[in-house]
């Protein structure tokens, strides 16, 4: 069997490439003036490009029928794991669609971006009372960037009062696996503690790791067990005390937001990711937006630019910073995606995002008394499932019992899963390490 017709056999469809020509499809004219030859390097031209003569009809119906295979947030619960990935509300993509905002150039000067200026210095002050912080760049492009930044500016705060020892970052096992990774990547030694047996920080374990050479401690709250930390106040009096600084990794944010802040927990750095907290889209490598905050003495180190407001009520870019660790990415940010989280946080106001946050903390602890079962990595046969507040009951509920229900199933079954979908497992591994970048024919 062809595949073609395994394809129609299978899943009743083709490819557009596999559709019969048709004479009623649209035809191009000839352009004049451009060369045959020579616009592709060397060994990368085609002699000929088969592409099929289709109706807009077959094309149009083509792309429908793939789009109601895809499952995502806009058809049913999507608890993706310690990321409590919400809903993103359709306002969002017309704001950040407007032509003022998605036609902007980044080169524009400042006198021409007022808008877009004022956008991100009123973003600046909002996420600087959402995480109780003094400042706040919006440079970062995810979370795991924002750690990098983090870690960055712990780098260049001990070089400048002069204790460059500083050259161990302590994480809790149960740390996204991105803190140690951006702790080393910014040239730090990584420690790693345990925890104790409530699956909190051992508080014995990092008084032992804390010494002279420890320049921060990083941590999640709640952690990525899904627990919030009852030791916190301890944790930062022992860091502090040490020297050290205290960096806050805002993945689960959602789970306190409007209620504390890393602030008021006494972390010195924090990042947030505005596609888990103010819902902005973000999957398949991007883009995201992870800001970062810092209190008053490490401000001196944040990216340049950061959005300023001038006393005639002006806004401008400032890079006159002399001991800031410079710019960590291209312009100033994914704007279109901060753009979408300010949409987000004014819509609710203060006590909407309050609400939300109570109705989050429900729904993980509604779902896990249903289920039993919630830990990642760390605990053996164990499942993590944070589902935002933007989940209804009767979606948890059809969630539980799928879930409940493949429990019951066969090994085999569940491996072999899933199946009543058009397509079964894709191999995603395969898939990255060997991809196939362009259409070839019969395989399949």
């Amino acid at each position: 069997m062809t595949a073609p017709e395994y394809r129609q056999a299978k899943w009743g469809y083709r490819l557009l490439f596999e559709l019969p020509g048709s004479t009623d499809g649209p035809v191009m004219p000839e352009i004049q003036g451009v060369p045959e030859r020579g616009l592709a390097p060397p060994g990368m031209e085609r002699s000929s490009v088969p592409l099929p003569n289709l109706t807009r009809g077959q094309v149009v119906r083509h792309y429908v029928r793939l789009s109601q295979r895809n499952f995502g947030v806009d058809t049913g619960a999507y608890p993706l794991g310690s990321c409590t990935m919400k809903y993103n509300p359709k306002l969002n993509e017309r704001v950040a669609s407007l032509p003022g905002a998605a036609d902007m150039h980044p080169l524009l000067p400042a006198e021409m971006s007022q808008g877009a200026l004022q956008v991100m210095f009123e973003l600046q002050e909002l996420l600087k009372r959402v995480i109780g912080m003094d400042a706040v760049t919006l440079q970062p492009s995810a979370g795991a960037h924002g750690e990098f930044v983090g870690m960055l500016i712990t780098r260049a705060y001990f070089a400048d009062i002069g204790q460059p020892e500083r050259n161990e970052v302590i994480v809790p096992d149960s740390a996204h696996g991105t803190n140690p990774a951006s702790a080393a990547q910014a040239g730090f030694k990584v420690i790693e503690i345990p925890s104790d047996k409530q699956g909190m920080v051992d508080t014995k374990a990092l008084k032992a790791a804390l010494s002279e050479r420890t320049a921060a401690f990083m941590l999640t709250n709640p952690n990525t067990l899904g627990i919030f930390e009852e030791n916190v106040e301890e944790i930062a009096r022992m860091v502090h005390d040490a020297g050290a600084l205290l960096y806050y990794d805002g993945a689960n944010l959602n789970a306190i937001l409007g209620v504390t802040s890393p602030g008021a927990m006494g972390f010195d750095i924090a990042h947030l990711n505005t596609h888990k907290t103010f819902s902005t889209p973000h999957g398949g490598g991007g883009p995201g937006a992870g800001p970062v905050g810092v209190k008053a003495h490490l401000a001196k180190y944040l990216p340049v630019p950061l959005a300023a407001k001038r006393a005639d009520g002006t806004f401008y870019l400032d890079s006159d910073r002399p001991k800031s660790i410079g710019r960590v990415r291209s312009y100033h940010g994914s704007f279109g995606v901060l753009l979408r989280a300010y949409t987000y946080i004014v819509l609710h106001g203060a006590d909407g995002l309050t609400q939300n946050t109570r109705k989050a903390v429900l729904n993980a602890n509604y779902v896990k008394d249903k289920l039993l079962v919630y830990f990642p990595h760390i605990v053996e046969d164990a499942l993590m499932i944070q589902p935002p507040e933007s989940d209804a009951q009767e979606e948890l509920d059809r969630l539980v019992a799928a879930l409940l229900q493949i429990a019951q199933e066969p090994a085999e079954a569940v491996q072999s899963a899933p199946h009543n979908l058009s397509v079964q497992r894709v191999d995603e591994v395969g898939a990255a390490r060997s991809p196939v970048l362009r259409w070839q024919g019969e395989q399949r």
